[in-house]
């Protein structure tokens, strides 16, 4: 694999969609320019850009007029602007200003459905399953549980029924508490994502600042394979009140 760094890194680059998921645009500036596999890169001090990750797709984002697609390079540790397809970087040096932008809809959807996501394994953990995996795309999100020990009520249509209308009763009363959502550093650097004091996970990712910020939060009637239980869902952003 062929990496170099073009221009070096002047400053720390700040975690901007960490920091305020609702932040739709910033001017900042340049801090290093590189190339992997022949593909060039940007990177800026103030980013913008959540890299797909942790089971959350990738910010739609562009900087100045040029749509981008952000990942994480590993060797630098940087979140980096690549161009998108059909499209190309704009002409940048380090330290050269410069404005980065989001698609703020999108963002609010992808947020949305990542705390959803948590919720719908805090409701989970009450049932006493494990999570073993997730994925908060839209159409696809789901939290896949175990169970340590059988249960029976989830043998048959109606039994699975009855457990997912007990699932559903308590993300409704989560939503309708409106329980504050936050962000907590611990001293070795993970970042942990708290429900108030419903669940709390270690999380890289960009969540709603409440529970009453989701909408048409729905869960399908859980389904077993292969020994996993697998809870499907969907969810949006209400509308800015």
């Amino acid at each position: 694999m062929v990496h170099s760094i073009a221009a070096s890194r002047e400053s720390a680059q700040i975690s901007a969609y960490l920091d305020d998921t609702y932040l739709e645009q910033v001017d900042t500036q340049v801090i290093a320019v590189g190339e992997r596999d022949g593909t060039p890169w940007v990177a800026v001090e103030d980013c913008l850009f959540h890299p797909q990750g942790g089971g959350q797709p990738a910010d739609r984002g562009w900087l100045e007029d040029r749509e981008i697609v952000p990942v994480r390079d590993h060797d630098s540790g940087l979140v980096v602007a690549t161009a998108a397809v059909g499209d190309g970087l704009p002409s940048l040096a380090v330290g050269e200003r410069v404005r980065a932008r989001i698609d703020l809809e999108a963002r609010m959807l992808y947020a949305a459905l990542h705390t959803a996501g948590h919720l719908v394994e805090a409701v989970g953990r009450t049932q006493g399953w494990e999570m073993v995996g997730s994925i908060h795309f839209p159409g696809q999100a789901r939290i896949e549980f175990q169970a340590p020990h059988t249960d029976a009520r989830l043998v048959d249509p109606d039994g699975r029924e009855e457990v997912t209308a007990a699932l559903r009763d308590g993300v409704a009363a989560a939503v309708a508490d409106d329980l504050p959502v936050s962000a907590r550093y611990l001293s070795d650097g993970r970042r942990v994502v708290h429900l108030d004091t419903l669940h709390a996970a270690p999380c890289g990712g960009t969540h709603v600042r409440s529970l009453g910020d989701l909408a048409e939060l729905v869960l399908p009637t859980l389904k077993v394979k292969k020994g996993r239980i697998r809870v499907s869902y969907s969810a949006t952003h209400r509308s800015p009140r």
